[in-house]
């Protein structure tokens, strides 16, 4: 499991496991992790799990949120990389042993072979999901544009859907079923013609997601 090592002038102060979708992180006491400083914002910055990768994103703060020196709006965390909150550092570790399989990046128009071509996955080692998949996975049917009727199947654990730097997303498989998460851009995509909040929101059979203009369709087997 991912962790956060919190640090002042090189002494460690605390360290925080990640096991929820947001982690808020700021002066204000209703904050999952509290920094009581001054040079932190009441709400600094939030930290968003999408299956087995971790984000971090600024919330407009006064001094702003920096990894390994360098300011940033929004990121995905790499292991060991070091976030700095005014004068705190925060050591970013991420679980090694965790077995999961990586993104996959969709782009209108650029679409993988169809599932008959495609390699078996292997197996992801996750228990209940491995019940789950051997019912076969969810796919993704495209609605719109060059690639419309192709359909995809869901095989990752975390699959990352639309254009990056514009607009993205992700289907993340959980042992009671698939959720939909927004990602990264300004314009967040839709679900069934609603913007999605800022929570994972479940997704089930026929549900459309729209998004980097292209519309695809959720099928599951039954």
């Amino acid at each position: 499991m991912a962790k956060l090592v919190l640090s002042l002038d090189g002494v460690v102060i605390k360290e925080v496991q990640l096991t929820k979708d947001r982690t808020t992180m700021g002066r204000r006491p209703y904050n999952d992790i509290v920094i009581d400083n001054l040079a932190v914002s009441g709400e600094h910055a939030v930290l968003q799990m999408i299956g087995a990768e971790v984000f971090i994103e600024d919330l407009n703060s006064t001094n702003g949120t920096y990894i390994n020196g360098k300011a940033v709006k929004k990121q995905q965390l790499r292991a060991n990389d070091v976030i700095e909150v005014g004068k705190y550092k925060i050591k970013f570790l991420a679980d090694e042993h965790a077995e999961y399989d990586k993104t996959m990046i969709l782009k209108p128009g650029e679409m993988p072979p169809p599932l008959a071509a495609r390699a078996p996955a292997p197996a992801s080692g996750f228990g209940a999901l491995g019940a789950a998949a051997a019912q076969g996975p969810a796919s993704i049917k495209v609605l719109n544009g060059a690639a419309a009727g192709r359909e995809v199947p869901l095989t990752k654990v975390v699959t990352t859907v639309g254009k990056p730097g514009v607009q993205v997303a992700s289907i993340t498989r959980r042992p009671a079923g698939y959720v939909f998460s927004h990602v990264e851009g300004a314009q967040r995509p839709t679900l069934n013609g609603q913007a999605l909040p800022e929570e994972a929101v479940p997704l089930k059979h026929g549900d459309v997601i729209e998004l980097a203009g292209t519309q695809m369709q959720f099928v599951q087997p039954a």
